[in-house]
């Protein structure tokens, strides 16, 4: 397997020329007081989940985000997606509150779970 960041914090997990994942992150907020603070995504091709290809990328990108001076790093989860939520947890993400019904995907309304984890 390889893992590489992008110069636009695009981390790809790869094996034998294969994407399997890839993790994002960005602003939280676009305003000065949360410059600090910044959100992740995580998509794990469904063949490959399970295999530790999540927790990986998830790792990169908190070290990638502590060493360019971030405090804390927010996840926004679909409430049904319990792999994710799990993975948040072990990874030492603390549950912040649920938004309901703000999205809208697949004909039907998502709650959006927030998690976050103080970098520093």
């Amino acid at each position: 397997p390889f893992i590489f960041i992008n110069k636009n914090r695009i981390t790809v997990y790869e094996n034998e020329g294969t994407v399997l994942g890839f993790a994002t992150y960005g602003p939280f907020r676009n305003w000065p007081a949360y410059q600090y603070t910044i959100e992740h995504s995580i998509y794990v091709s469904p063949d490959a989940r399970r295999k530790g290809v999540a927790s990986q990328l998830l790792t990169v990108v908190i070290e990638d985000a502590t060493a360019n001076g971030y405090q804390t790093i927010v996840a926004g989860i679909d409430d049904s997606n319990e792999g994710s939520l799990k993975l948040h947890e072990k990874m030492g993400f603390n549950y912040m509150g649920t938004l309901k019904k703000v999205g809208y995907k697949f004909e039907r309304w998502l709650n959006l779970v927030f998690y976050q984890k103080q970098l520093k």
